[in-house]
Order: C-alpha cells, then sequence, then structure tokens
C-alpha cells in the first residue's frame, strides 16, 4: 500500500491549477444515463471516483472514451442502450455517489436494480432522502438483501418534495429522476452547493428546463428526452481550499489558477480572520502568509454558503500553530474527527467532545508515522506534514487518490519536500 513522505519547513511559492470538481463530475457523468446521445465533459479531472464511476457506467451500457482536449482532460460518454439495470455491490461501495446511477435508470428504463452503499467511516450517511424523493416521483421501492429494487412502469410523475434537511446527494438525485419525468416537479429546502447548479446546467443543455438551482426552491418541467452536449465541469472548490490552507500552514506565497474564490468565501473570511493574507484575481486567488503566527478562530460547518465540512480536517491542521485556542464544531457528520488523534502525533494539542474540537496552538510540530482515516484526513494530514520538523509518513494513501490529482506533482512544484513510496519501497517519481 502506497505511503507518502513529507520532510516539513519548505515554504510554498509557486502556481498551482485547479483541476475540475470531483463531486461535480461523478454527478455529471451519471447524467449520461439519460440520453442515447454522447454527453462530452470538458475540464474532467482525473481520479480513483471517476475511475470507479466508469467501470460502473461501461456494466449498465455506456461507452467512456478519456481523451486530452484542447482544453485539457475530457471524457466523452455515450449511452446508446441500457443493456443492464444492474449495479452490484462489489462496484457501489467502492465509491457511495455510485448509488446515484439508480435515478437516472429509473428515469429512462422504468426499472433498476442497485446495491446500497453501505457504511462510511464518517458517519451513516443513509440514502432515505434518495428513496423518499424517488418514491415522491411514483417509483415502487423494495429493499432485499442490500439491493434497492425500483420500478416505475408508467414512467416517473413531477411531484413536490421538501427535504426534511439540506441534502446534496438527495437534491441530485432528485433533480437526475425529474428532468424526465412527466410533469412539474419542485424541490423544497434544496441544497445549494455549486455542484448543484453545475448539475442543473449540464442538464439543461442538455434539454432539461430547470431553473432555481443554487437556491433553496428548484423547479423541473419534465421532458420526454435529453439529447447530447458539452459541459465544462466546473473548478473543484474543495481542492483550492485545501491548497489554500497548505499555502497559509507551510508559509510562502502560492497562486491558484483556473478557479473561483466564491466558492469558497466562507473559509476565505476565517483565513483572513486568522491572520492568512489572500488577494482575489479574475482565474483565482493568491495565498501568502510570511512567518507571522497565525491567530487562534472558531469555525462551524455548514451548508453552503457556510463553512464546508470537507474543509474541517484540513482548517484544524492550520489551527494547530495558531496562536491560542480554536473551536471547530462539526455539524454535518458525525465522526468527523477521526484525524484529530493523528494530527496529536504530531505534537498537535486537541481534544474532543461529541461535535466540539478544541484545538490549543503549539510551537511547533514534529514529524511523525500517521494513518489516514478518509479523503479529507488523509490531506490534512499532508498539509500538517509541510510545516512539520523533520519527516512525517502518511499511510494508507489510496483515499487521497479519490479526490486530488497529482498532488504530489503540484505541491512539489512549489517547492513541498513530497515523495510517493510504493507498496515494494520504491519512490515514485
Amino acid at each position: 500500500m502506497d505511503r507518502i513522505a513529507i520532510t516539513g519547513g519548505a515554504r510554498l511559492e509557486g502556481e498551482i491549477p485547479i483541476s475540475g470538481a470531483k463531486n461535480s463530475a461523478i454527478k455529471l457523468m451519471a447524467a449520461s444515463l439519460l440520453t442515447e446521445e454522447p454527453l462530452r465533459l470538458t475540464n474532467m479531472p482525473r481520479l480513483a471516483d471517476t475511475r470507479f464511476l466508469a467501470k460502473l457506467l461501461q456494466r449498465l451500457g455506456t461507452e467512456v472514451e478519456e481523451r486530452q482536449g484542447e482544453a485539457g482532460p475530457e471524457t466523452l460518454l455515450t449511452t446508446r442502450e441500457i443493456v443492464s439495470g444492474f449495479a452490484p455491490y462489489d462496484l457501489v461501495r467502492q465509491m457511495r455517489a455510485s448509488f446515484n446511477v439508480l435515478g437516472p435508470l429509473l428515469a429512462r428504463t422504468g426499472h433498476a436494480k442497485v446495491s446500497l452503499p453501505g457504511g462510511c467511516t464518517i458517519g451513516a450517511r443513509p440514502v432515505d432522502l434518495h428513496l423518499k424523493s424517488l418514491e415522491a416521483l411514483g417509483a415502487q421501492i423494495d429493499l432485499h438483501e442490500g439491493y434497492v429494487y425500483a420500478q416505475a412502469p408508467r414512467g416517473l410523475k413531477g411531484a413536490t418534495i421538501a427535504f426534511p434537511f439540506v441534502s446534496v446527494g438527495a437534491t441530485e438525485h432528485a433533480l437526475l429522476a425529474a428532468a424526465l419525468a412527466e410533469g412539474e416537479t419542485v424541490l423544497e429546502n434544496a441544497a445549494a452547493e455549486p455542484e448543484i447548479a453545475d448539475l442543473a446546467d449540464c442538464l439543461n443543455k442538455m434539454g432539461a428546463r430547470i431553473t432555481g438551482a443554487g437556491g433553496a426552491t428548484i423547479r423541473i418541467e419534465g421532458v420526454a428526452r435529453l439529447h447530447g452536449a458539452t459541459h465544462a465541469v466546473i473548478p473543484d472548490r474543495i481542492e483550492t481550499g485545501t491548497y489554500a490552507l497548505a499555502a497559509a500552514m507551510a508559509g510562502g506565497e502560492v497562486r491558484l489558477t483556473h478557479t473561483r474564490s466564491d466558492f469558497i468565501q466562507a473559509l476565505l473570511d476565517k483565513m483572513s480572520e486568522a491572520g492568512v493574507e489572500v488577494t482575489l484575481h479574475n482565474d483565482g486567488l493568491t495565498i501568502k502568509r510570511n512567518g507571522a503566527r497565525l491567530r487562534a478562530v472558531e469555525v462551524e460547518t455548514d451548508p453552503y454558503p457556510g463553512f464546508a465540512t470537507d474543509l474541517q480536517a484540513q482548517f484544524m491542521a492550520l489551527m494547530t500553530l495558531a496562536d491560542g485556542e480554536s473551536i471547530i464544531r462539526e455539524t454535518i457528520f458525525e465522526n468527523r474527527f477521526m484525524h484529530a488523534p493523528e494530527l496529536s502525533r504530531l505534537g498537535a494539542d486537541i481534544s474532543v467532545s461529541g461535535g466540539e474540537a478544541r484545538v490549543r496552538g503549539v510551537d511547533r510540530l514534529e514529524g511523525a508515522q500517521v494513518m489516514a482515516t478518509d479523503l479529507r484526513a488523509s490531506v490534512s494530514l499532508v498539509i500538517a506534514g509541510l510545516a512539520a520538523r523533520g519527516e512525517t509518513m502518511v499511510n494508507r494513501v489510496y483515499h487521497l487518490d479519490r479526490g486530488f490529482e497529482r498532488l504530489e506533482e503540484k505541491l512539489s512544484a512549489c517547492g513541498a519536500q513530497i515523495r510517493r513510496l510504493k507498496e515494494d519501497g520504491e519512490v515514485e517519481d
């Protein structure tokens, strides 16, 4: 199993281009099931998660072609015919978001058998809202031996769906299914994340009639069929925030390009409050910190446009070197402080009680062996390692490959002393 070794202390200087958003790309790929015509996605990230989903889509009948376009990596997806409505556990379990093929399969063919995604290290993350949304659209849902058996022999029908709490996955799933439903569907208390608006934008290019995406109420006027389209994946806001925090942690000056600062405004506000210099540009932002001691701040995760839960672990790493005590409250997922004990192995002073973590800043961190527990926790340990004295060895880094494209290459280009060690001990170039 690969490991990443970091020798801390090097300042970061340079430029990091941001890739397309993982959390958007995988839902856009699922949208290709809704039409027999080609869907061309540009600015596509090349990640383990997109490869997992491509494998599942190919099983269902999608032709997947990865290629290099004029503007960068792109993927062409063509589903002329759904050859199977069965998504097995051995594929769905590799990535929870692959469960979202259920809605498109149901909308296009009227039936599907999709595995429940199983557990997750950062909490239960149930799919009951997904299933209730499909039932509201007229689907017949049965659960048996870990699988969802769904039927809509007369097609899906528009409905009003009021989510009891904001759910990104359920909102996206309802959007995908309702695009081909007969009549109007109204989603109330919908998630407002940029990835929701991106999915709606792509579906509209395919012929859907969706308004209000990015707000609390979304309206979908169902159409009989969708057609092919070309769509550019939005920049990855979590990658943007992660590299912004990495630059602040290590010190130096890093320009992040091909991204949008407004996607992470809540994070940038907290970074400025902590004493990090943030400069905005048309194509991104610059992060600068020249040795000044960070200030402790209080953070609470919230649905967009609040502070993203997917940046909480990385921000905690930054606060380990802040002057004073920081309070970090996690309100989205239970059990999402699993990185705290590993940061403590580097010398951080962190105490966790329920959904609250108190981080008392220390003078310095010391390199050590640490273990990654999930995607965001993994990269928080890398960020901490950039500032730790000596060598930090991050184990189980397969999590990183799910969501960060060429992480070592991008950080190395800015001066970080970071390398990947293959399972046999060989250093990857």
